[in-house]
């Protein structure tokens, strides 16, 4: 602590003058400096606070700005979110149309066709043009039981002979069933494959004027006899789907026959329209 000690001069005039004048002067004094003082050291102190509480802030304002980037992923995963919700309300419409087109319990076909069939057992093949109608029963979605008949028309060629018959009328008609499975389903269109079997009935001999199968003498029969056989067909089916009940079909076929107790392969191929009904 620090003392001031006044001049002579005026300890000896303090004196005179009084002793209690003296003792309350170098009390105020005292009072004065102490005030000085705390005051000094109030502001210092105050000072150190404020320097010390600043530096955590300028560390801790980095991780206060990290939230700033989250609202990023927050967009993403709503723009996810949406484009989602659009495919799956795309795949549900999708899926309805599938089932309002093959719920069907039955379809109906009418339409034409042409195979290349081979009308004797030395002749060439000759295009048979054909009218096709058919029945199905749809047991799923996929799999279903055809009944088909149909009738093929056409002129055989059988060349120059003793009668002066060279292209005869001939025709067939066939009967089958059998099963049928589409494999792929779509609502604007679909692929099935068919197997059937059945009989098939040939008529060759009403068109030659009594020669029958015109059998010049020592040779070959030109056509094959009359009478009923068996038949059986695969086929690929593509449809086109016009509405939920109607499509249009094309199906390219083989077909094998057996008149004349000989084998026929032949190609060809159905196209109409296909109306279904009786919702499952």
């Amino acid at each position: 602590m620090l003392v001031c000690v006044p001049p002579h001069g005026w300890v000896s005039e303090g004196i005179r003058v009084g002793g209690k004048e003296s003792s309350m002067f170098s009390f105020r004094r005292a009072v004065a400096t102490l005030a000085f003082i705390w005051f000094v050291s109030t502001g210092v102190a105050a000072f150190g606070q404020d320097t010390g509480s600043s530096q955590p802030t300028q560390e801790q304002t980095p991780p206060a700005q990290a939230p700033a980037a989250t609202p990023a992923p927050a967009q993403n995963s709503g723009t996810v979110s949406v484009q989602g919700r659009i495919r799956a309300r795309r795949e549900a419409r999708r899926q309805q149309a599938i089932r309002d087109t093959y719920g069907q319990r039955y379809e109906i076909f009418v339409g034409a066709g042409y195979q290349r069939f081979i009308p004797g057992p030395i002749l060439q093949h000759t295009t048979m043009y054909a009218f096709d109608l058919g029945l199905t029963r749809y047991y799923t979605p996929r799999l279903g039981f055809t009944l088909d008949g149909r009738g093929n028309y056409g002129t055989a060629f059988v060349g120059l002979n003793f009668t002066s018959i060279t292209r005869p009328a001939i025709s067939t008609y066939d009967i089958m069933a059998g099963p049928v499975y589409r494999f792929k389903l779509r609502p604007k269109y679909s692929i099935a494959g068919r197997v059937m079997g059945g009989a098939a009935m040939g008529n060759f001999e009403s068109d030659t004027n009594r020669f029958g199968q015109i059998c010049p003498p020592g040779e070959q029969c030109r056509l094959y006899p009359d009478g009923t056989t068996y038949a059986f067909s695969g086929a690929i089916i593509g449809e086109a789907n016009i509405s939920p009940s109607l499509s249009l079909r094309l199906a390219p076929e083989a077909m094998g026959t057996g008149f004349g107790s000989t084998f026929q392969h032949d190609l060809g191929a159905t196209f109409g329209v296909v109306y279904r009904f009786g919702k499952q």
